[in-house]
């Protein structure tokens, strides 16, 4: 099992009984979206965990191979090769965040993987490998990587996760076309994804906040007496 990242952990209450791992963008690290839990107003949901790991610093080839935090090295914007072993990296490092969560007593089914940008593609490709059904996926302004492994790698167990994607109609960085394509293959193989898009750059747009806080409301109720 990889080493435990660096990261920020913030809990909403008392007793956690959810949890949930959210994974920053390039170039940034967890304080990024961990400012934003208390704009998260979880009504209805029980105590949770939020989890803001530190993506570790590495030399970014888009970026003249400047070092930077990177959950996978970027060898070009318009370039079809990917950098899969740095991917895979990153996901068993992300499976030792829900190892490590499980450990403390939050179910597999009580948590929730979410990412921005770097982060989105790297919650699509672990969540849905992942052997025990999660609660959900919110996948932000990013897209599906390794996507032609995904048929012959998904987990049975997460065939029906639901699936939160949201993107900025005016992204510069991650085009729309390209986070709509992602969601395409996704339904054509069968999973249901909630599709949000928001007049916004690359970006988080308040609207999108709140969509947000009802999709977790959703797949975190309260356990039942």
């Amino acid at each position: 099992m990889a080493k435990l990242l660096h990261r920020i952990e913030i809990e909403s209450g008392a007793n956690p009984d959810a949890a949930v791992i959210w994974l920053h963008g390039l170039g940034a690290d967890g304080n990024d979206f961990a400012v934003m839990v208390p704009e998260l107003q979880l009504l209805g949901c029980p105590p949770a965990r939020f989890i803001f790991p530190h993506a570790p610093n590495m030399p970014v080839t888009l970026n003249g191979g400047y070092v930077m935090p990177a959950w996978y090295d970027i060898l070009g914007a318009s370039s079809p090769d990917e950098d899969e072993a740095g991917i895979r990296r990153s996901a068993e490092s992300i499976e030792a965040l829900i190892a490590h969560e499980v450990s403390r007593g939050i179910a597999p089914g009580r948590i929730v993987l979410a990412g921005f940008s770097q982060g989105c593609a790297m919650v699509l490709h672990t969540g849905l490998r992942h052997p025990a059904r999660l609660a959900g996926i919110v996948a932000l302004s990013g897209y599906l990587p390794l996507a032609t492994s995904l048929p012959g790698e998904r987990s049975a167990a997460n065939l029906d996760v639901p699936i939160f994607q949201a993107h900025g109609s005016a992204d510069p960085v991650i085009a729309l076309a390209r986070a709509d394509a992602s969601r395409q293959l996704l339904e054509a193989l069968g999973y249901e994804v909630q599709w949000h898009s928001y007049p916004m750059p690359h970006s988080v747009h308040p609207q999108e906040v709140r969509d947000i806080v009802g999709f977790l409301q959703l797949v975190l109720p309260p356990r039942q007496a």
